[in-house]
């Protein structure tokens, strides 16, 4: 019965966690349509001086993003980019980084 209860909660854990990434994701399309792609370009490939982001894995985008709206000097851009980044949460953030790594391979 123990064993049961602990199957069924964990199937209902793992679907819930399912769910929740798929939103996740979809948060972070809708801010990477509305902030980003102006510069990074609608498949990440980058424009000008703005860097391609396509290949990139998610810790790779959070940690940046984290860098810039601490106002870290990350290179050239920065003074572009930490103004992009000062009003995102953790959770923008987050969002950002799970839709561009797995949209943008």
């Amino acid at each position: 019965m123990k064993r049961q209860m602990a199957l069924i909660i964990g199937t209902a854990l793992t679907l819930v966690m399912a769910q929740a990434q798929a939103e996740d994701i979809s948060a972070g399309e809708a801010i990477y349509t509305q902030s980003c792609a102006h510069c990074h370009g609608g498949s990440g490939q980058g424009m000008g001086s703005f860097p391609s982001i396509a290949g990139q894995d998610a810790d790779y985008i959070a940690k940046r993003l984290t860098q810039y709206r601490a106002g870290e000097k990350v290179g050239p851009n920065t003074p572009l980019m930490a103004p992009m980044a000062t009003d995102l949460s953790d959770d923008d953030i987050a969002d950002l980084a799970a839709y561009i790594s797995t949209t943008f391979e």
